[in-house]
């Protein structure tokens, strides 16, 4: 049986939303929610054979996301808040 092929960013400069075609994010979302949900189900698995690896490299692949969005909002989040201070708001 063939595995499925998951349409990752390689590059940072790929990992911008606005480059890729929406039915590759949906695809990537798919996938990380799909691990998201093995890892809550959490009874009989085996990470190391069958599903598991793939399962856990998406679910390292989310964790990788959401850490950069995050560093990104606070960068965001950071240049207003300095932004406010020198207007004196």
């Amino acid at each position: 049986m063939a595995t499925k092929t998951i349409a990752r960013p390689r590059t940072p400069a790929a990992s911008e939303e606005n480059a890729q075609d929406p039915a590759d994010l949906l695809e990537n979302t798919l996938a990380q929610l799909e691990a998201l949900l093995w890892v809550c189900h959490g009874e009989d698995i085996d990470w190391c054979s069958g599903e598991g690896p793939r399962q856990l490299d998406n679910l390292l692949w989310l964790a990788a996301e959401l850490a950069r969005k995050a560093r990104e909002l606070f960068q965001v989040s950071e240049k207003a808040r300095c932004g406010a201070l020198e207007t004196g708001g």
